[in-house]
């Protein structure tokens, strides 16, 4: 019954860890404001505002899952501890593995109620616009390229979050030369915004008959999707509209009219394209969403007074400044030059399981401590 108690120990020292998270997590503000916006529920001429009651709506969900989450952690600790006073007073063993499965899950509930509490950006809790782009080498890199779509898409999948493709190009003979994809879910941009840098690729080219190794680079831009009522200044004569036939990512995104829309921003250069939806008109309110959040999150990062101070150099790829490196061949590791946080399971890595590499980022960016300094 040794097994037992020193479950009972680990219990008993993750307890203050816990009590810790309830006050990381601002958890009594959380119930001060789910109060206040119950009552705003529940008063006369709620619903006469949709836009702003669905907003409300949103919030109150979102901290309402907070607290039941955190609520829920309370939960196990008690059964968990039940589980070991029951055993040790009855002598019963029979419930070992319960405890072990059920001690774990704590512990990854934990973590993941931590990391939670790095996300303290403006648009952290936002969703994600993922911007995929195939750096030079053609087949090879648009190959790599689809690839990373396919791992970013694995991930939301993993995490129950959706995603909806906004603009999807083919490569010429396989993998994809650009898309834009919306993942959305709570804080999928925090958790996102680590993956934005160029991603490179080592191994033996399935493109190459001499069975040569290749490296190969594509690049990830992740942003915020920036809401409705943040005040962008765009200039309609600073738009140049373009509208084309859709084509892309299988028939459910092919049309035969020209409904796909493209626009570019004329002072910074910044392009937007949509061909998703079937009308030019939702395809073009699209472009228009992804053009205000790109000039945001610009704005932000540069530390800008205004949109017009953005230069359209700005926006220009560097190709040789990989983030991470996905070696195939000789030997298969995935590693951030970043945080130094690797991992040799490659094919699980390219799955979607890159929890590791984004927590490795948030702890470095809370604790200021980079594998690159």
């Amino acid at each position: 019954m040794i097994q037992f108690e020193e479950y009972k120990v680990k219990l008993n020292a993750i307890r203050p860890k816990l009590d810790e998270l309830a006050f990381s997590l601002n958890l009594e503000s959380c119930r001060e404001e789910v109060d206040r916006l119950h009552a705003q529920i529940e008063s006369p001429g709620f619903w006469d505002n949709q836009e702003i009651s669905q907003k409300v709506m949103k919030r109150s969900r979102q901290l309402e899952s907070k607290i039941s989450h955190y609520e829920k952690m309370l939960s196990e600790w008690d059964d968990l501890m039940t589980i070991c006073e029951m055993a040790l007073e009855e002598n019963d063993d029979s419930m070992l593995d319960d405890l072990t499965e059920g001690f774990h899950k704590l512990e990854s509930d934990m973590e993941e109620a931590r990391l939670e509490t790095l996300l303290t950006g403006e648009y952290d809790n936002n969703n994600a616009l993922l911007s995929f782009h195939a750096g030079a080498g053609g087949t090879e890199a648009q190959d790599w390229c689809q690839m990373l779509y396919r791992m970013y898409t694995h991930w939301a999948e993993r995490h129950g979050f959706t995603y909806k493709i906004m603009d999807y190009l083919d490569g010429e003979e396989a993998g994809l030369k650009s898309a834009d994809i919306l993942i959305e879910g709570p804080n999928a941009y925090g958790f996102l915004k680590s993956e934005s840098g160029v991603h490179r690729l080592v191994r033996i080219s399935p493109f190459d008959a001499s069975g040569r190794r290749h490296t190969s680079f594509s690049a990830v831009e992740v942003i915020p999707e920036i809401s409705d009522d943040v005040e962008v200044d765009i200039r309609p004569e600073d738009i140049e509209m373009q509208v084309y036939r859709s084509s892309g990512a299988g028939g459910q995104h092919i049309n035969k009219t020209s409904s796909a829309v493209r626009l570019i921003h004329k002072p910074t250069g910044i392009v937007v394209s949509c061909q998703t939806e079937r009308s030019q008109f939702q395809n073009r309110d699209n472009c228009m969403k992804m053009l205000r959040s790109r000039l945001v999150e610009i704005k932000e990062r540069e530390h800008l007074e205004k949109i017009s101070d953005i230069k359209g150099v700005q926006q220009k790829i560097e190709w040789g400044s990989q983030i991470r490196s996905y070696v195939f061949m000789p030997y298969t590791l995935a590693k951030d030059t970043r945080t130094g946080y690797e991992s040799t399971n490659i094919g699980a890595v390219m799955d979607g399981d890159i929890d590791g590499f984004i927590n490795a980022y948030l702890t470095c960016a809370a604790t200021g401590n980079w594998a690159t300094k």
